[in-house]
């Protein structure tokens, strides 16, 4: 060990004090800032992570849709599945209804799977919460959780749905009648925008409320892992420009550029103003450390005079802010990653304190707090604190430096 980095550490913990005032609050300063950027990043990144998640696992990775109708789906998914990095792809049919249960009107959104692909590309038996989706059949219909809630429906309840086709029929002076379909399933993605009006049915029933005959709106791609979804896109669109189909396929990416987009700059404008969290503790460190330049005159002085070069000497302070970052930022982690192992105790006794659990759902979008912790945003962290930190001990350092020891000896 060198004698800079042995004396730094002996000022920082001199003997006979076990917990040394300046050197538990710099390491304090330094290890609340860390924690605070690693909570917030990381919440910040589960929201993203989670919405990027829910939208991979409803859309796919990659989604096709045509100028109007897709007339011919089974020559187009035939295209698609022979392009390289696609697994499975699937069609599907969507619109708005009006669903009708006790005489209380809603207008979900309504949309139409094909029972034998759609398990292949989106993992809807996860988001069942009640029935099953092999129940599922033409005379059936899946409702959201929120949806169901709102009406009273249960497993078994019948509803009628009726479908902007029938306005078309009454101008023909025409007594249309509406679909009667049976409740045989309830799902809860966990976002409450998504759950809040949502209804799955059969892709023949959808076709024949829209009266769509054999075509359908669009088809979702699911990729292998690890496949970049803006080149297997790319490859689609190539593959089918060659045969003249009149469809474009748009990664899950490039469809949510925008918000995408939104969502990472507040993550970064986040993490660049909780910085100066940690850029205050520096100072608080710097001054900490110039005031026992100060006290230490003498002794900076006597290492002069025996012979110690001024950057030995502007060492030792580096080194003690270098130290103070490294065990504050350790310090960070540990109360920052504890943090949001019970982030969601936390939040449930401050909305039960405070009476706010629906509210926070509500506008939250989301049943629980999420996080998502990425190795990137870590790193960035540890490094930013440390060398922060390391910095703060220049100034003290380049004054320690300055002190001529004949001068030092005679100040003391």
């Amino acid at each position: 060990m060198t004698w800079p980095f042995y004396l730094a550490l002996r000022q920082l913990f001199p003997k006979g004090r076990v917990f040394p005032f300046f050197t538990v609050i710099s390491v304090l300063g330094v290890a609340l800032g860390v924690a605070l950027l690693i909570v917030s990043t990381s919440v910040m990144g589960g929201f993203g992570h989670q919405i990027r998640q829910m939208i991979v696992d409803t859309q796919g990775e990659v989604q096709l849709r045509a100028y109007g109708l897709l007339q011919d789906p089974e020559a187009v998914l035939a295209q698609v599945e022979a392009v390289p990095g696609v697994v499975a792809a699937t069609p599907f049919a969507e619109g708005v209804a009006m669903l009708e249960f006790a005489r209380k009107p809603v207008f979900p959104a309504i949309q139409g799977i094909d029972l034998e692909r759609a398990e292949a590309v989106v993992p809807l038996r996860r988001f069942v919460r009640a029935g099953s989706l092999d129940a599922l059949d033409d005379d059936g219909v899946i409702l959201s959780a929120p949806l169901a809630e709102s009406l009273g429906i249960r497993l078994g309840s019948r509803v009628d749905l009726y479908s902007p086709l029938l306005l078309e029929r009454l101008k023909g002076e025409e007594l249309p009648m509406p679909r009667e379909l049976e409740v045989v399933g309830i799902f809860e993605i966990g976002h409450q925008q998504l759950d809040n009006a949502l209804a799955l049915v059969t892709l023949r029933t959808m076709q024949e409320l829209y009266g769509l005959g054999e075509a359908v709106h669009g088809i979702n791609v699911k990729l292998a892992a690890g496949s970049d979804p803006d080149a297997v896109a790319s490859r689609i669109n190539a593959r089918l420009a060659d045969e003249a189909l009149p469809v474009r396929a748009r990664s899950w990416l490039d469809a949510n550029e925008d918000f995408l987009f939104v969502l990472q700059l507040e993550k970064n404008m986040i993490f660049f103003l909780l910085t100066f969290i940690i850029v205050v503790s520096a100072f608080s460190v710097a001054s900490s450390l110039l005031i026992a330049v100060v006290r230490k005159t003498r002794e900076i002085g006597l290492l002069g005079a025996l012979g110690a070069r001024p950057w030995a000497v502007a060492a030792c302070f580096c080194f003690q802010g270098f130290f103070i970052g490294l065990v504050g930022t350790g310090c960070g982690l540990g109360l920052g990653l504890t943090f949001l192992h019970f982030r969601n105790d936390v939040v449930r006794v401050f909305t039960e304190l405070t009476g706010s659990e629906e509210v926070l759902a509500r506008f939250y979008q989301f049943s629980q707090l999420p996080a998502h912790t990425a190795r990137a945003d870590l790193l960035l962290i540890i490094a930013s604190a440390i060398v922060i930190s390391t910095l703060a001990g220049l100034l003290p350092a380049w004054r320690a430096a300055r002190l001529r020891p004949v001068e030092a000896l005679r100040a003391e």
